[in-house]
């Protein structure tokens, strides 16, 4: 019997042919889809940085660069009042008033930054910008005026019998020719009320005066917060005065308040990548129709509505960005919820409220006891020996857990307080003096004391018991 015969050796035709599997190219990527991927993560990065530098500069730096929200009167007034300084030659004086926040620097930041731009005024204005915090007075603020005007050397050794005599040489020095062609001067006075606490009110009287006269062309604008700022003025300062007012005043309800958070997150048209900036910016309009966004937001209007809470805010959204890096990254390229709810809770994190977190249970305690002592003496101050005494009587009555320290245990718990500066002395105490009779005066208020006690690991039930006793428990 023959053997099977063999199959023939010869080739089916290629359209018949299986086809040979080749099982490492499939496995691999391409090098082009390598590197096509590699492209589109750099691409993404280089997206993200621009993300991040922008936020940064809207929210973290004091520019001129993001919008005015319902201030375009008062922006177009001061505007206006400015270009009939440095482009006619006219002086003024205006004062911009408001609560804090409300958005006064960034008003004048932005009619400054747009009066730059033009060309009848640029290199055509001096600006002098006095802060009420740091001239404290008017020798302060002259030599702060001559610096910024440059004119150290002009005055060198000169004495001059007054104030308004050596304010008169300044200006001198800067004119050239008749009043429309010299130099205009603006002096921003920030914190302009306490410039009224100056003795005699000598400044502003001069400013005024000058603004006034046919002298160089000087606009006086003040920044001040006080409603009544007016009244604070004495009779010859206020007659120099042009009572020229722009108050400025949060009128947005939440919808807008929704609208500016919007604003304030979305990227610009002429951001380079135009799908990634449709994309972030479609996300950044889900965002703001999200539930638990709008309740964020709502908390945050409901405390306070002016814009500089906002930016905090967001700021501290840009913050964890940075920091932590579980926000806007490569493989997480978009906000969402949580973040902002991450953000706010950091924003709005107490940090005495975190240093109780981490005190012991006998500082907890002491912290308690002059929690009690404010509420029965209605925060007068308080001595080391009356808060030893109001915790003997809570170990006496109540406590079942607590251990009865010795005094001078608890006087060093009392002075690790003092330390961390949740207690503060009334005065500076003295080599004489006995510490257990310095007057004190406690830094935390009971809302804070309880908040940390609801956080505070393993806290003793009879503890939390005493700190949420009423004034009856005395």
């Amino acid at each position: 019997m023959r053997p099977p015969a063999r199959p023939s050796s010869a080739r089916a035709p290629a359209s018949l042919r299986e086809p040979r599997m080749q099982p490492e190219r499939r496995m691999k990527p391409s090098a082009v889809g390598k590197r096509k991927l590699k492209e589109s993560n750099a691409e993404s990065a280089e997206c993200i940085s621009q993300v991040q530098k922008i936020l940064r500069e809207r929210f973290c730096q004091h520019c001129a660069a993001g919008k005015l929200f319902g201030l375009e009167q008062q922006y177009r007034h001061l505007l206006e009042l400015l270009k009939r300084t440095t482009v006619h030659g006219e002086s003024n004086s205006a004062l911009i008033i408001g609560p804090r926040g409300s958005g006064k620097t960034a008003l004048l930041n932005h009619v400054l930054k747009d009066l730059r731009e033009m060309e009848q005024v640029r290199e055509n204005l001096l600006e002098v910008h006095l802060n009420g915090l740091l001239q404290t007075n008017d020798k302060v603020a002259l030599k702060e005026i001559t610096r910024q005007l440059q004119l150290e050397n002009v005055v060198g050794d000169k004495v001059f019998g007054s104030f308004a005599e050596n304010l008169a040489f300044l200006l001198e020095a800067l004119r050239k020719g008749d009043r429309t062609s010299s130099c205009p001067i603006l002096f921003v006075l920030d914190e302009f009320d306490l410039f009224v606490h100056h003795k005699n009110q000598t400044l502003l009287y001069n400013l005024f005066d000058i603004s006034q006269s046919a002298q160089t062309p000087v606009t006086v604008i003040g920044l001040t917060c006080r409603q009544d700022i007016l009244e604070l003025l004495e009779k010859r300062v206020k007659s120099r005065f042009s009572h020229r007012q722009i108050y400025l005043m949060n009128s947005f309800d939440f919808k807008q308040y929704i609208k500016i958070f919007k604003s304030q997150l979305s990227l610009p048209a002429e951001f380079p990548d135009e799908s990634f900036a449709q994309k972030w910016n479609n996300n950044v309009q889900h965002l703001s129709e999200d539930k638990t966004v709008q309740d964020v937001l709502q908390n945050l209007f409901h405390h306070t509505k002016d814009l500089r809470s906002l930016h905090l805010l967001l700021g501290a959204l840009c913050v964890l960005q940075m920091l932590a890096g579980s926000a806007v990254t490569v493989h997480h390229p978009l906000l969402t919820a949580a973040d902002l709810q991450e953000a706010s809770r950091q924003h709005s994190t107490d940090s005495k409220a975190n240093i109780v977190h981490g005190l012991s249970v006998l500082e907890i305690c002491l912290i308690i006891a002059m929690k009690h002592l404010n509420e029965v003496y209605d925060g007068e101050p308080f001595n080391f020996q009356m808060v030893y005494n109001e915790f003997q009587k809570f170990i006496q009555r109540k406590a079942h857990s607590m251990y009865n320290f010795e005094k001078p245990v608890v006087m060093k718990a009392f002075e690790h307080l003092l330390q961390l500066e949740l207690v503060q002395p009334l005065e500076r105490p003295s080599a004489r003096a006995q510490r257990e009779y310095l007057l004190m005066k406690l830094l935390l208020d009971s809302s804070q004391i309880m908040e940390a006690l609801q956080v505070y690991p393993n806290c003793p039930t009879d503890v939390k018991q005493w700190a949420a006793s009423s004034l009856s428990w005395l």
